[in-house]
């Protein structure tokens, strides 16, 4: 394993191999996705008094010892309380070889629920960023922050992407790589990554988006297309091309521009900017080669945006700017594409809800 590049399916197997990745049970391969890996909670979840990072030579037990208010017990399955914070120690843990590091993330479906997801590492100073040749367990913080959930040992809330080296493609290269192969609907924004905007003029009927009903009942992850939307989603209908966003709300949006992603490529979604207004799209997150490729059932897909305003009301306008997607060349061809023989839930995709809710 020698070239530049965020390592594909077949890459990472050769990192279990070789020890680099270790989990208590093993890994399997409905972990592998085409340029990440999904992690798994273990059997135990420590409630803690705040959010915190382990800090340059302590270890994640240190700070969870400082900061513990109780232990559960997830073997029968146990409720994450809607407010609270957790510390969940994952059955994944590393040795990677020097020049190979790592960024984690939450699935799409977890983002999708507001349940915030981050990983923590031994000697971290930063969430979701892991260094390169770091040895030692994974943490998940989670935070769910609109819905209670009900987890159990085994299940994948967030996943890693493993890279060597530094392959973010340029603005200079990002318009190369649409000339050859479009990557977006509409005429690209490129600027620090390609840029994408909010749909608030869908070509059918007035539904633009989701808001989380403030009060809910439990959600069981679990469970798929099990939930009824009306019970924990509120409709944001409008036919003028804006929606004031409320302080403090969550929101499921969708971008104006149907995204793809080729097969040699990954991509991340980040904020674009912090400026802009009272808002931000929240969590970050991973697009695997294929998604929204022609040839792996795409044809186009859509971005969907987990919004959350902040301190004042906002209006938000069709078409506004809301976030840039950051391409990166894969070190090498996935076996498997987002969309083709996995079970993608997403692909040409439009405005969604997580896969636990009951399509309309």
């Amino acid at each position: 394993m020698t070239a530049t590049g965020v390592l594909a399916d077949r890459d990472i197997r050769d990192l279990i191999a070789m020890g680099a990745v270790a989990a208590d049970p093993a890994v399997t391969d409905a972990q592998l996705q085409p340029a990440s890996l999904d992690l798994r909670l273990g059997t135990l979840a420590y409630r803690v008094r705040a959010s915190f990072l382990a800090g340059r030579g302590r270890t994640v037990a240190e700070r969870i010892g400082e900061f513990e208010m109780h232990r559960i017990d997830l073997a029968a399955g146990a409720v994450l309380e809607k407010g609270c914070v957790y510390i969940v120690p994952l059955a994944e843990r590393l040795a990677l070889p020097p020049g190979t590091g790592a960024v984690a993330n939450a699935k799409s479906s977890t983002g999708r629920l507001d349940l915030l997801t981050r990983t923590v590492t031994d000697g971290g100073v930063e969430f979701d960023r892991i260094p390169e040749g770091y040895t030692g367990p994974l943490y998940a913080e989670i935070c769910p922050r609109s819905f209670s959930v009900l987890v159990r040992p085994g299940m994948r809330l967030n996943q890693i992407r493993f890279r060597r080296g530094q392959s973010v493609l340029s603005d200079a290269d990002l318009t190369a790589l649409h000339g050859r192969e479009p990557l977006v609907s509409d005429r690209p924004l490129i600027s620090e990554g390609l840029g994408f905007s909010v749909d608030l003029k869908p070509a059918r009927g007035d539904l633009v988006g989701y808001r989380a009903k403030p009060h809910t009942g439990v959600i069981d992850l679990d469970r798929i297309a099990h939930y009824a939307p009306n019970d924990f989603w509120e409709q944001i209908r409008t036919r003028e091309g804006r929606v004031i966003l409320d302080p403090g709300a969550f929101y499921i949006l969708v971008s104006r521009e149907a995204v793809t992603i080729p097969p040699d490529y990954a991509a991340e979604m980040a904020p674009y900017l912090a400026m802009v207004g009272e808002f931000r799209v929240h969590y970050a997150g991973f697009f695997d080669p294929g998604f929204g490729w022609a040839e792996a059932g795409g044809a186009g897909s859509r971005g969907v945006l987990e919004v959350r305003c902040h301190e004042a009301p906002f209006v938000l306008e069709h078409g506004q700017v809301v976030g840039r997607l950051v391409y990166e060349r894969m070190a090498g061809r996935p076996e498997r594409l987002y969309g083709t023989g996995i079970a993608s839930n997403y692909q040409g995709q439009g405005l969604k809800l997580s896969k636990h809710f009951v399509a309309p």
